[in-house]
């Protein structure tokens, strides 16, 4: 097998190469959310499925993140998946130092005292099983207690650093 002339030299691992890989890598984009003495919620993009039976999902979090706190101490997380229109709450989610829970973002409190946001496209509310450390970052794993999956509608899509929609 030989080389193809227009492969680029390996880069060494590093953050950046990472960022500039996964940057290539289209990945659907939901809110998490947890209560706590005030509702806390961020944008992920590491949400995965895990596990059919018993139902598992995971997804990962800044240890240094505004979240974080509430997460490490919550029983029970909200996971949505937001919508091609919904791009302003995913930047809204995303943002550090934003009114995530403010006058713009419909939500209510659902099961479990879990922060629910309106208009996304399903939603669940999961149990809390385990907290993994991984690197600067912790992996939550959550069982799913129930959730709704009739929102309809097409998913936000993150690819290339920004939102955007899926294309037919």
């Amino acid at each position: 097998m030989t080389a193809s002339p227009d492969l680029a030299t390996p880069r060494t691992a590093s953050p950046e190469l990472l960022r500039s890989v996964f940057r290539q890598h289209a990945a659907g984009v939901a809110v998490i959310t947890a209560a706590g003495e005030r509702p806390v919620g961020f944008t992920a993009t590491s949400l995965n499925s895990v596990a059919a039976e018993p139902p598992l999902i995971s997804f990962g979090v800044g240890a240094e993140s505004s979240s974080w706190p509430v997460v490490a101490e919550a029983e029970h997380i909200g996971v949505h998946i937001l919508g091609e229109q919904q791009q302003e709450l995913a930047a809204t989610f995303a943002r550090s130092g934003a009114d995530r829970f403010g006058p713009s973002t419909g939500w209510r409190s659902g099961p479990e005292g879990v922060p629910l946001l309106d208009g996304v496209v399903a939603w669940l509310v999961c149990r809390v099983v385990a907290r993994i450390p991984a690197g600067d970052h912790r992996i939550v794993i959550a069982q799913v207690v129930l959730g709704d999956p009739s929102g309809g509608g097409r998913p936000l899509v993150y690819h290339q650093g920004r939102f955007t929609a899926l294309r037919d």
